[in-house]
């Protein structure tokens, strides 16, 4: 009885410092958002050119990325979904080890970070760019991608959106599905042709959503990963095609 009561009481510590961690990780990012971003409501999303008022489609939300690299400078972009839990810093360290257990200020955290794949450059300008979080139990970071598998879910949100300090993408969503971390979805284009060509057609393929969202072989692409616990080492995937608009973190830059 003594030793099933501390196997018992153990167990039940690990579990409290584990709920404590994912309370503390949300907390963390619940304030990076409010401090550092605002939505901008749809009166306000207008663009004025050559002295006339007309609506440019720009991001949702606006991002002080001026601020939010001085507390990390590794910070290269923000993503956002609305009426969903996605709502996050993206950063982008020198390997992809450091942000799976690292918080934007640095400090060691259970649930990480959103993160570009190392290999990738940082301007989402790569035709494959590829981006990883945790599956948290809590709901949090990347854990909700699986949603999307669900036609009924992935139209009532279609889209995503990625600020930078450059230019801002909305992210028009093309296919969902579990893979294998071995498989040849996690591959990066810097130029587009037929290999970039097939891979889009076999993404489409395999997805558990149809859209009419499909890209073309030059719309520049991200990939969101994270993991899958329906078999050893299986992924849930998300793709979408980068459709540049005229803001950069939420701020018009004007028509094009």
């Amino acid at each position: 009885m003594i030793v099933l009561l501390l196997i018992f009481t153990g167990s039940c510590g690990v579990i409290g410092v584990t709920l404590w961690q994912y309370e503390k990780a949300s907390r963390l990012y619940d304030g990076i958002s409010s401090q550092y971003t605002a939505l901008i409501v749809p009166e306000d999303r207008r663009n004025t050119a050559a002295g006339s008022e007309k609506m440019e489609e720009t991001a949702p939300i606006v991002v002080d990325f001026e601020a939010l690299q001085k507390v990390n400078k590794d910070v290269i972009g923000w993503i956002y979904c609305e009426d969903t839990v996605i709502d996050y810093p993206i950063l982008q360290g020198s390997d992809n080890d450091y942000y799976l257990n690292h918080s934007i200020d640095g400090a060691y955290s259970a649930s990480g970070s959103i993160f570009v794949e190392a290999s990738n450059r940082g301007d989402f300008l790569d035709f494959n760019t590829i981006l990883y979080g945790h599956h948290m139990k809590n709901k949090t970071m990347f854990a909700t991608l699986s949603y999307w598998n669900d036609q009924k879910y992935y139209e009532e949100h279609p889209v995503m959106w990625i600020l930078t300090p450059q230019r801002d993408y909305k992210v028009e969503l093309f296919s969902a599905y579990t893979t294998a971390a071995s498989s040849d979805t996690y591959q990066i284009f810097q130029k587009s042709g037929e290999d970039f060509t097939k891979y889009l057609a076999d993404t489409l393929d395999q997805s558990e959503f149809q859209t009419n969202a499909a890209p073309g072989q030059e719309d520049r692409c991200v990939l969101l990963s994270t993991c899958a616990y329906v078999f050893d080492n299986a992924r849930d995937v998300l793709h979408g095609k980068l459709i540049p608009v005229n803001s950069a973190g939420g701020v018009s830059i004007g028509g094009e």
